[in-house]
């Protein structure tokens, strides 16, 4: 429908759809950038359409729809992510792995569309095994998909001759159909974008360094060294993730030894600490870590309390000493403290 000076249209009758294309048009001529990318591909092609058909549109007829248009944002109180995609950007962190995967696959099998925006989310380095396996010339398509920076960034990551072959492969891809680059782009989604959702959140050696970190000592000894025999790789790793009373003063910063010891129980630290002290060596040496950086009113009221606390059965202790250690890792886990990253020689 064509509005003309002869035949003016109200902007009553005019479909969604046209005074949209008004809209878009007005803006441009005006100079705006629009963001019209974000759009799913067909609706670009509608509103192209729909440019496209536009001939003169009088005076009245533009105030009214420019009137219209400036009503609807005037109303507009919030603006909803639009989608699962958006949604799952807008919550960020808040939500857990395992879900925010499930979410993404959903969205990929309900979009059908344009696979392309699954391939672009990946990062250069979940790219590279695509640019690795496939042959140049879909390489070449890939590349050509991807915003300027992140190809770059991407062809600096793959050897001298394979960067300059798939380079080379771009000046063939002049010829290649729209329909074409489609079905490359759900070959490579379905290949590179559809990933097994894990079961748990965190690895195997981690689940087990956090089960023996809460365990009796004598346990946790028994089960690395069957490990140790069984899988020496998987027990190193289980070392690694492990962290004990006897760790706390080469991982914990001084300064956060209160942010630590705030969040456990003043009885069960006063336990921790006699123990700690009966046992000496360099477990009374994490006891004196902890003691000289507190306050020196309370270390002194907890040297009391320890000389009053009198023997420690070592089951007491130790369930005392892993409630410490319990403490280092929640707040650490929960961002309040950074735990000191050792050397592999150090491990």
């Amino acid at each position: 429908m064509t509005s003309t000076a002869s035949q003016p249209l109200s902007g009553t009758a005019l479909s969604r759809r046209r005074k949209a294309a008004m809209v878009v048009h007005l803006l441009l001529s005006d100079g705006r950038k629009l963001g019209l990318t974000s759009l799913p591909e067909e609706a670009q092609l509608m509103l192209t359409r729909e440019l496209g058909s536009l001939r003169t549109i009088d005076k009245d007829t533009l105030a009214a729809v420019a009137a219209e248009f400036a009503a609807d944002l005037d109303r507009m109180a919030l603006v909803a992510p639009g989608g699962l995609d958006g949604a799952l950007a807008s919550l960020g962190g808040q939500i857990s792995p395992t879900a925010a995967a499930r979410l993404r696959e959903e969205s990929a099998k309900a979009r059908g569309g344009d696979p392309w925006v699954q391939i672009l989310a990946l990062t250069p380095e979940e790219l590279l095994p695509l640019m690795t396996l496939e042959s140049t010339e879909i390489c070449a398509v890939a590349l050509s998909k991807l915003p300027v920076a992140k190809a770059a960034e991407l062809l600096g990551l793959l050897p001298g001759e394979r960067a300059r072959r798939v380079a080379y492969a771009m000046s063939q891809t002049s010829a290649v159909s729209p329909d074409a680059v489609c079905r490359i782009g759900h070959a490579l989604a379905n290949d590179y974008c559809v990933r097994a959702i894990p079961a748990f959140l965190h690895p195997a050696e981690q689940r087990v360094g956090a089960i023996l970190n809460s365990s009796p000592a004598a346990t946790r000894d028994t089960v690395l060294a069957g490990l140790g025999t069984d899988d020496p790789s998987f027990a190193e790793q289980v070392r690694k993730a492990i962290f004990t009373w006897l760790d706390i003063p080469v991982r914990v910063t001084p300064v956060d030894v209160p942010k630590v010891l705030r969040a456990v129980e003043n009885a069960a630290l006063v336990t921790a600490l006699a123990a700690a002290m009966a046992d000496g060596g360099e477990a009374a040496g994490v006891a004196n870590f902890l003691l000289s950086n507190m306050s020196q009113r309370m270390a002194d009221q907890l040297r009391e309390d320890v000389a009053a606390r009198g023997k420690v059965k070592k089951v007491d202790g130790e369930q005392a000493q892993n409630a410490v250690v319990s403490s280092v890792r929640e707040r650490a886990d929960a961002g309040d403290i950074k735990l000191i990253e050792l050397e592999p020689e150090e491990v």
